[in-house]
């Protein structure tokens, strides 16, 4: 069929792309994946996604196609199988018969097996049951060798048990009457027991590994330890003979060495309680032999003299002569357990033997150093017993045996006696109530003349406040483990006294002081009475931001950064509460100010009654009240307080702000007196020219050409002029105050309104 000119330039209907190679499906090694990657590369997923579909589709078509052609042959392979069950009983007997041999073999393998894995067990119970009597046989052996090397021993009383467990029984030399024979290889008695005693604690440790470790089998379902078995329970007796034995023995021989100081001899014995893991019972010994003694002759027997100011409690003597002692009597002992190498790490007379015996001691001889009821002694006591701790902590050889000495029960044990929360409640009734009962005044209370310092403080609140919060850092109070505690009760007391101002002050401006308990002192306080309390508040802000701040960080030195960082922005903030007070002093000073003044201010209202309805003539000088406007301010800052205790910014700053409040007072008053004769002056007016209109009489305004209301206007200007020149020698300009320049507008004349001269 012939095609159109269109199909000559495209591809068939049916025709698949070049990229898309359907053999390829045929090949053994074709991963989808693989395939899948390659064509993405070039080919958009949607149209390779179609190709697939179509491509399955005509794949489901020539199937189909298929089925349908040898239709047929299908239906027909049934009926081609003929005789089909005699074939299959032709197959079936050589099958069974390979089926039965195949049980027969796998019968006979199966109790092979079975024999096996009898065999098995029974060598592994002969094994075990070797073992077991081996096991036996070497603990009988050990026990029997110990009870050897017991009888081997240069002396062995029988007695030695009763001996040690007798407080008075003698025990300077060995039993039987032998010390110190020196044996034909140089050794002398004692050292030789030591070393016989420490191969006895080895076989004793070795045999009691085996009855408490060792476990044997029983039976394939259950173990036993060798201790339940009877043999072994059996020779329990001689066991724990054998033990009392040679702890008996041991302890007279560690006490015959601590006695002699041989070295040789405590090393032994040291090595033998390590290897029968007894530690405690040679850290008792050491602790009544040769701490207990020298503790009970210093603490009931060795004290001195008490003087009169120093109780019978105090500690530090004591620990003084406890160092000494321990040099001489407790030193060798600690040297020989610390030594590199020696394996004797496992004692701690330090905190077992030494300070143990120390804290029972304190407890019977002076219960009351524990006592925080008497803070000035309690915290002496205390720092000595730090003092000593680090002493007994440099005999520690590491870090580590630090720290295990300050996790011993003894070391926390003598810890929980010193009740430091009581203490901190103690002095903080101590130094708050000293405080508190300061600010409780009804008014201030100056410092003395004789103490009393310009450059420090000049009330006794004050002095109360920085004796407060320097006597929480003073040595005789302070406890670093109590900084925290300490520093926030600095922060309290500053803002105890910041509130003692700010509730005065806000009192004294309401004038009611039931409403703020404690602030009847503002009530009562003059102004030169408040220049010490801003003076005192200057130099607190500055000494709590500065040598205090420094002194309290340098006792703080050995904490972190992060810490002393918020210790620092802690007082600082303490310091800003108090700044954050200087202004309500200042108002309050300006307030009393501004009252005095304002009473002779109020005499600018006698000038309307001088010039209305009169025959005055134009007045030509001042008032006499203008000269007493600012006579409190000049009297206040010539004063002696505020020449002494006021900085020239501080007077500067009070005398612009008073200026600046009379002013505007002033020109209230005078705004209002002009507003009330100029409406006054209207009203007159009307009524006069009402009378003489209803009279018929001509008006006559010569002797009106000045009216009373300027006659008022002129006073004022000159009262005005006058008060600027008196602001000039104060040292504020008058041109530079609003209201001033207000007040001049107000009462100047037409001609003078624009040009401030005086």
């Amino acid at each position: 069929m012939a095609r159109s000119a269109t199909e000559l330039f495209s591809d068939p209907l049916d025709s698949q792309p070049l990229w898309f190679k359907p053999t390829a499906f045929h090949s053994p090694d074709f991963d989808p994946e693989s395939y899948i990657s390659e064509l993405r590369a070039f080919v958009p997923s949607d149209t390779l996604r179609s190709h697939l579909h179509s491509h399955l589709s005509s794949l489901n078509r020539d199937l189909i196609d298929l089925i349908n052609r040898d239709y047929t042959d299908f239906v027909s392979l049934t009926t081609n199988l003929v005789d089909v069950d005699s074939v299959i009983v032709r197959m079936r007997a050589p099958l069974l018969e390979l089926r039965d041999k195949v049980l027969v073999f796998r019968s006979g393998v199966h109790g092979s097996l079975i024999a096996l894995q009898d065999g098995l067990r029974h060598r592994s119970e002969a094994a075990s049951a070797r073992e077991t009597i081996e096991l036996l046989l070497d603990t009988f052996h050990v026990v029997s060798k110990v009870e050897k090397l017991i009888k081997e021993l240069p002396t062995v009383p029988s007695d030695w048990s009763k001996d040690d467990a007798a407080p008075g029984a003698n025990q300077s030399s060995t039993s039987n009457g032998v010390s110190m024979i020196h044996m034909d290889n140089g050794m002398n008695v004692r050292e030789t027991q030591s070393m016989l005693l420490e191969r006895i604690a080895s076989e004793m440790n070795r045999l009691k590994f085996y009855t408490a470790h060792a476990e044997v089998p029983f039976s394939c379902s259950s173990i036993y330890h060798l201790q339940n078995l009877p043999f072994v329970q059996n020779m329990e007796k001689r066991i724990q003979n054998a033990s009392q034995l040679l702890d008996a023995s041991l302890a007279h021989c560690f006490r015959d060495g601590l006695e002699h100081r041989d070295e040789n001899a405590i090393y032994n014995c040291l090595r033998a309680y390590a290897a029968i893991d007894n530690t405690s019972s040679a850290e008792d010994i050491f602790r009544t032999a040769v701490v207990a003694p020298l503790i009970q002759r210093i603490l009931w027997h060795g004290q001195p003299a008490l003087s009169p100011a120093t109780s019978g409690d105090e500690l530090e003597n004591d620990y003084e002569l406890i160092k000494q002692s321990m040099k001489e009597e407790c030193k060798f002992l600690l040297d020989i357990a610390s030594a590199e190498n020696s394996g004797l790490h496992v004692f701690d007379f330090l905190a077992n033997s030494i300070l143990k015996e120390v804290l029972a001691a304190i407890q019977r001889a002076k219960p009351g150093a524990f006592s925080p009821g008497r803070p000035a002694e309690f915290l002496r006591n205390y720092k000595s017993s730090l003092v000593f701790l680090s002493y007994l902590e440099g005999y520690c050889p590491s870090r580590s045996a630090v720290s295990k000495f300050r996790g011993q029960t003894a070391y926390m044990d003598f810890m929980k006696q010193w009740n430091i929360g009581v203490y901190f409640s103690l002095r903080f009734q101590e130094i708050a109530g000293t405080l508190d009962s300061a600010l409780t005044a009804t008014s201030l209370k100056p410092l003395q003349q004789s103490s009393r310092d310009q450059r420090i403080l000049t009330l006794k609140q004050s002095a109360a406040l920085l004796d407060s919060l320097r006597c929480c850092w003073r040595d005789d109070v302070l406890i670093l483990s109590c900084s925290d505690k300490f520093l926030r009760l600095s922060l309290q007391l500053i803002s105890r006294y910041a509130h003692w101002l700010s509730s005065g002050l806000a009192a004294r401006k309401k004038g009611a002081p039931g409403s703020h308990p404690g602030s009847e002192w503002a009530m009562s306080a003059a102004p030169d009475d408040l220049i010490y309390v801003l003076s005192d508040v200057h130099f607190l802000e500055r000494e709590i931001c500065g040598d205090y701040l420094g002194n309290v960080l340098g006792l703080l030195s050995s904490c972190s950064t992060e810490i002393c960082n918020f210790v620092k922005e802690s007082i600082l903030q303490g310091g800003k509460l108090l700044k954050d007070v200087t202004p309500l002093i200042t108002k309050a000073i300006v307030e009393a100010l501004v009252d005095k003044s304002v009473e002779d201010l109020r005499q600018v209202k006698g000038i309307t009654a001088t010039f209305r309805m009169t025959n005055k003539p134009l007045p030509v000088r001042h008032s006499s009240y203008v000269g007493g406007i600012l006579r409190p301010i000049k009297t206040f800052l010539d004063g002696e307080r505020a020449t002494a205790y006021l900085t020239a910014d501080i007077r500067n700053e009070i005398l612009q702000t008073v200026a600046i409040e009379i002013t505007g007072r002033y020109y209230e008053l005078a705004a209002e007196i002009v507003n009330v004769a100029r409406k006054t002056e209207s009203s007159i007016q009307r009524i006069r020219q009402g009378v003489q209109r209803r009279a018929g009489a001509s008006s006559d305004t010569s002797d009106q050409n000045v009216s009373d209301t300027d006659k008022i206007c002129m006073q004022l200007f000159l009262d005005i002029q006058e008060y600027g020149r008196n602001l000039s020698a104060l040292g504020v300009e008058a041109r530079n105050i609003q209201a001033y320049s207000s007040l001049w507008q107000c009462v100047a004349p037409p001609d003078r309104q624009n040009t401030i001269n005086f």
